[in-house]
């Protein structure tokens, strides 16, 4: 099956607003402070990158990755997380913040919380830029939120099928081709 581009569900200017908005509060949240951001790649690179240029020098910000596997090339997730690579940080006594793209099922999310606190930092907390809460199937808790979205398959802004569509400015839904 293949699917094609349907309708933007959130566009480039939004997203830019929303993102600023997002690093303004995590900058009033950790002021004076030292924080790791954990970017989850691939789907949050784009995500992380404009985040963190939009959290102001008050915060000394250092940035690691790791990379996980849950989807293949399936538009749904397969419930298994692998981690693929993980980070180089040493994160005990650290304030962590986790960056990721989708809080889908939750179970990522879930599994990488519970990883990340097995090596005892300072604080952890979650950033996600879309939540589908129609689709949780693990609770974790968000601490900071972009957007809410109904349950449908999205790509651009760093999300994708394949792939495919990472590089898109604007999110959007995709749908089966006819």
């Amino acid at each position: 099956m293949s699917y094609e581009l349907n309708e933007v569900l959130l566009s480039e200017g939004v997203i830019k607003d929303r993102v600023r908005e997002l690093g303004r509060q995590i900058s009033r949240d950790y002021a004076g402070k030292e924080l790791i951001v954990i970017g989850v790649l691939k789907g949050a690179v784009i995500f992380l990158s404009d985040l963190v240029r939009c959290i102001d020098n008050s915060v000394k910000v250092k940035i690691d990755f790791l990379a996980v596997s849950s989807y293949g090339a399936s538009t749904k997730t397969s419930g298994i997380v692998r981690i693929v690579k993980d980070i180089d940080s040493d994160i005990k006594g650290c304030e962590v913040l986790i960056v990721e793209d989708i809080m889908d099922t939750g179970l990522t999310l879930s599994y990488l919380y519970r990883l990340m606190m097995e090596r005892q930092p300072r604080g952890l907390r979650i950033c996600v830029l879309l939540d589908k809460p129609d689709r949780h199937q693990a609770e974790v808790n968000i601490d900071y939120c972009g957007f809410t979205i109904p349950d449908e398959f999205v790509v651009g802004y760093g999300l994708d099928y394949a792939g495919l569509w990472r590089n898109l400015p604007s999110i959007y839904i995709v749908r089966p081709s006819m």
